[in-house]
């Protein structure tokens, strides 16, 4: 997984049974293609993040987090523990496939519909955007994981 910090934007999410340093950095590259990237990253010290990994982190500057301390990528972990309450501890999940769909289609409503309290209830792709007057009109709801979540949208502007 990877996450902009300012607005806690998922950038890129995989899934694999047993990850290796040859799949991490893959993820890597697909999250900052052409070299676009992060000027840091942050990681914890597990093997999987190795010479392969850093050799596609190029020019960002490797974080390594303490040993046994979760605390120190708080954001991470946090996305992964909600990740896990929200979605996860709710859904039976039947396969690689299955659960490949299940991540991304939750990482994007954690990107366009859920609002976050660490960045004041806004929403990770409309961060930067000016808040709008307060709505009033027909109110419609988007089941999103079969239900387990809901996007709400409005249909006119209080003048």
């Amino acid at each position: 997984m990877v996450m902009e910090l300012k607005t806690r934007r998922i950038v890129h999410a995989g899934v694999i049974k047993f990850p290796t340093d040859e799949w991490t950095a893959q993820q890597l590259r697909e999250a900052t293609p052409w070299g676009k990237g992060p000027n840091y990253l942050i990681r914890d010290r597990d093997n999987k993040y190795a010479k392969h990994f850093s050799a596609a982190a190029g020019s960002i500057k490797e974080l390594n987090t303490p040993y046994r301390t979760p605390h120190a990528n708080g954001v991470c972990e946090r996305f992964m523990g909600s990740l896990r309450r929200e979605c996860m501890d709710h859904t039976l999940i039947h396969d690689d496939k299955h659960l490949r769909r299940v991540v991304t289609e939750y990482a994007a409503y954690f990107n366009r519909e859920r609002p976050h309290q660490g960045i004041e209830q806004r929403i990770p792709d409309q961060y930067d955007l000016t808040r709008s007057k307060p709505m009033r009109g027909q109110v419609t709801s988007k089941a999103i994981l079969g239900g387990l979540h809901h996007s709400y949208s409005c249909t006119m502007y209080l003048n």
